[in-house]
């Protein structure tokens, strides 16, 4: 099954994952699910896609700014312009739907209304969740896929429930961005 979703490698746990020794999933199934009512545009949904990478920069930002050691800082820098990038990549795409006249980053942002972090959870829910040591770069990138991954599950989850064929075309798109936002962040991780 998860071959057939792209995964490129896919491990049994012998014993079922209640032989499985380290972390698993947390939170409700229903965690972020609040921002999709499942009737969603394309649109509605770029819309709150941006919002999500919009709140996770600025969190990475605020992290920034608590981090004290100057790798970490450095890294959360990366992080945040990372998402910037994320974020473009949603404008662009809602450019590219059925629109007359192309938006702007500032046009599309006044549209976009309430920031949310990736995922569906505050910042203090996910400092609060993993408990990161914010002077680790390790502990750090692990903090950032465990949000990215979040996304995918939230993304994933509302794609099941989406009505329109169109809205659950995008959000297939979006999630199949997270796997590439996870890969990213696995080679960075790598590299330390």
């Amino acid at each position: 099954m998860l071959a057939g979703k792209g995964f490129k490698q896919v491990y049994n746990v012998s014993g079922g994952i209640k032989a499985w020794q380290t972390k698993t999933a947390v939170g409700a199934q229903d965690i972020g699910m609040e921002l999709f009512s499942g009737k969603e545009s394309p649109g509605d949904i770029l819309k709150v896609a941006y919002s999500l990478e919009q709140g996770l920069q600025e969190f990475y930002i605020s992290m920034e700014r608590k981090a004290a050691d100057s790798r970490v800082k450095s890294l959360f820098s990366k992080l945040s312009k990372i998402e910037i990038k994320h974020q473009l990549s949603l404008l662009n795409a809602f450019n590219g739907l059925d629109q007359e006249d192309p938006v702007t980053r500032e046009e599309f942002e006044a549209m976009v209304g309430k920031k949310a972090v990736e995922g569906g959870l505050t910042t203090d829910q996910y400092l609060d969740l993993f408990d990161p040591d914010l002077g680790s770069e390790i502990e750090v990138i692990s903090l950032a896929m465990s949000i990215e991954a979040q996304a995918l599950d939230l993304y994933q989850r509302v794609g099941a429930r989406l009505t329109q064929p169109e809205a659950r075309d995008i959000i297939h798109k979006i999630a199949d961005e997270e796997k590439s936002h996870l890969a990213s962040l696995g080679k960075l991780m790598d590299e330390l």
